[in-house]
């Protein structure tokens, strides 16, 4: 997909990745990383007993942190760029917690393309889609700049 593609895809869905498993091992290693220990994470027993879940969830910016991996394998952009940077997100939300074992897989859209000054500024809205579950586990737009 070119840049012309995505803006001709605006309102479209561009693509969705494979499934993703977030397994304890997963969740235990990004509580290392990030000093986030908390017991909702990582303490499966407690979890079990004491959470309104019934056992351990992911991290919230663990979700985001693997958005870089889903989009990726969801939409192959082939845009000649010499740098593509984060610059943020809007209206990240977090609907449903994602359980420790569960799937999920990314669904992107292009929301808007923007020129800035040496790229364009893309807008996806991306859509983090827990397995056998109604409910999202992150709904967001996440904006990417491209500079050529």
């Amino acid at each position: 997909m070119q840049i012309e593609d995505v803006r001709q895809a605006i309102g479209k869905e561009a693509g969705v990745s494979g499934w993703v498993e977030v397994d304890q091992g997963l969740v235990d290693q990004f509580a290392e990383l990030t000093g986030d220990r908390q017991w909702i994470h990582v303490d499966a027993e407690r979890a079990r007993r004491e959470s309104p879940f019934g056992g351990t969830v992911a991290h919230g910016f663990l979700t985001v942190a693997l958005l870089s991996r889903m989009v990726t394998e969801a939409v192959d952009l082939r845009a000649n760029a010499k740098l593509r940077v984060n610059y943020g997100f809007n209206r990240l939300r977090f609907p449903a917690p994602v359980m420790a074992g569960s799937r999920i897989r990314v669904h992107v859209t292009p929301n808007a393309v923007r020129d800035v000054e040496g790229g364009v500024e893309i807008a996806w809205g991306v859509t983090v889609e827990i397995e056998n579950q109604s409910k999202p586990a992150l709904a967001a737009e996440w904006l990417v700049r491209m500079y050529f």
